[in-house]
């Protein structure tokens, strides 16, 4: 199977930018999530073998605890709580590769950063529309993951052979996050040709998704009883159902980075549901809601996003937020189920 993804120019032109290379800095989005991270990591890892010693990644702010086990986090930059340290990483970098977003504002504090910075920037991403202006742009939106291309990547740069778990343990994880453990948005051969290579590495795939999933808080689960039987509005003939997370929810069920990962995706399970939406609330900034989306099939939950929340995304996974109070977004939301039409 060929999974190559650039042209013998776009090869050479890549190897080039890391041989010549001898600082790199590697940024992804704000709250970074499993794809975001194993990404990073991945590459990182994979850079360090190929003998560059400074490689830096640098992340806006926290990332969840359970993506904490992943090797290489130790090392990790957050812009929020090493802001001086980072920005100097940024400055001193000559070549920056930027991972899993589409728009320099998705990494929120550090975009003027990128932006600005004159070193060669190559950009590794799955979202639509890509506005980052790099030497080198990997866009494919038709990916399950930026991981997927990150492996893609380094195998057509010939550096499977010498990969070794370091590297082989995020990118599976990023994959298997991005894609609810390969539930949504996998159907495609090519993800399967990489996780047969990914375990010849080694890897456990079955502890990778422990580590993950089977790594919540009871907090969390109180949190994610209390949604589904108190919180979750469902709109049968519609075929879809939303739910709230409150500034007060969240303070009560003592609400940490990454426990509500995964909740939207829960009211699918609903016989004939094909989409689900969350609002939150910012435990910080007053009338910010943040939307997560998900739908299933052909439901482009990606143009409801645009249409009425000032995201985007992906055709079944989508995200975007809104500055307004909870009442006035669940009046949205309830004016998006009801006439959206596609």
């Amino acid at each position: 199977m060929n999974i190559n993804l650039l042209t013998e120019v776009e090869v050479e032109s890549l190897n080039r930018l890391i041989d010549e290379a001898n600082h790199i800095a590697i940024y992804t989005h704000r709250s970074p999530d499993g794809d975001a991270i194993g990404s990073t990591l991945g590459m990182a890892n994979y850079l360090k073998q190929r003998g560059k010693e400074d490689v830096k990644v640098i992340v806006p702010d926290m990332f969840p605890n359970f993506l904490q086990w992943l090797p290489g986090t130790m090392d990790i930059l957050r812009h929020d709580k090493k802001k001086e340290e980072a920005e100097a990483a940024t400055r001193n970098a000559d070549l920056l590769l930027c991972l899993d977003f589409n728009d320099a504002s998705r990494t929120a504090e550090l975009e003027p950063l990128i932006t600005e910075s004159t070193a060669h920037k190559v950009l590794i991403d799955h979202h639509l529309n890509p506005t980052v202006d790099a030497d080198i742009s990997v866009s494919h939106p038709e990916a399950c993951s930026t991981c997927e291309l990150v492996f893609r990547l380094i195998w057509q740069l010939g550096g499977f052979e010498e990969m070794d778990k370091d590297v082989a343990v995020p990118i599976y994880c990023g994959m298997m996050t991005d894609t609810g453990g390969f539930t949504y948005n996998s159907n495609r051969p090519e993800i399967f040709f990489i996780i047969l290579h990914l375990l010849t590495k080694g890897i456990n795939k079955d502890k990778i998704y422990r580590n993950v999933f089977n790594n919540y808080s009871l907090w969390r689960l109180r949190l994610m009883g209390y949604v589904m039987y108190t919180k979750l509005n469902v709109f049968a003939e519609y075929h879809a159902a939303y739910f709230t997370l409150t500034r007060r929810d969240l303070k009560h069920f003592h609400f940490m980075k990454g426990d509500a990962e995964g909740l939207v995706n829960m009211p699918l399970q609903i016989k004939g549901m094909k989409l689900s939406i969350s609002l939150r609330e910012d435990t910080e900034k007053p009338d910010t809601i943040w939307v997560s989306l998900r739908s299933v099939d052909d439901f482009p939950c990606n143009k409801m996003a645009e249409k009425y929340f000032n995201g985007g995304g992906h055709l079944n996974a989508s995200g975007g937020h809104l500055n307004c109070t909870m009442d006035e977004a669940e009046m949205l939301v309830n004016k998006a189920i009801r006439e959206f039409r596609w």
